[in-house]
């Protein structure tokens, strides 16, 4: 297996939408961070403090795409989970493609409910694409083995 010599470039992903194959202009927010616990035992004759590892900190992740007719698809998921219907969670993949379209890097969210939908600007002399924003909570990103 030949090694790449140059970073692969970000515009070529796919985001598999529990099940479905949905294309996004953007994908943010991909962060994976953890708490530092500090602690000194209070009969330690060293004057500094030890650093653990502690709870999993999950950042939102925001996904754009163009809006399309008669697409409501963001806006009915967000009333479903805000009318108490938890089991509308879906697992989010986004995988980093190469030039063969083979995926070489993937991120995993699991159990991903929408937090915030945004509709595009509106603007009467714009020329570009309606862009529509949704921003998903998750309970946790973990980069997969691929």
């Amino acid at each position: 297996m030949a090694t790449q010599d140059y970073p692969l470039p970000r515009f070529h992903f796919q985001v598999d939408w529990g099940g479905a194959k949905i294309s996004f202009t953007e994908v943010t927010g991909l962060v994976m961070e953890r708490e530092k616990i500090e602690y000194r035992h209070s009969d330690s004759k060293d004057f500094n403090k030890i650093a653990m590892p502690g709870l999993a900190k999950n950042n939102n992740i925001t996904l754009k795409r163009g809006k399309f007719e008669r697409d409501f698809d963001y806006n009915t998921w967000l009333d479903d989970v805000a009318n108490e219907r938890v089991d509308k969670r879906r697992d989010v993949i986004i995988r980093l493609l190469n030039e063969k379209h083979e995926p070489v890097a993937a991120w995993s969210a699991t159990r991903c409910f929408p937090v915030k939908v945004t509709a595009p600007d509106l603007k009467s002399d714009a020329n570009e694409a309606a862009i529509e924003s949704l921003e998903i909570a998750h309970e946790g990103l973990k980069l997969m083995k691929v």
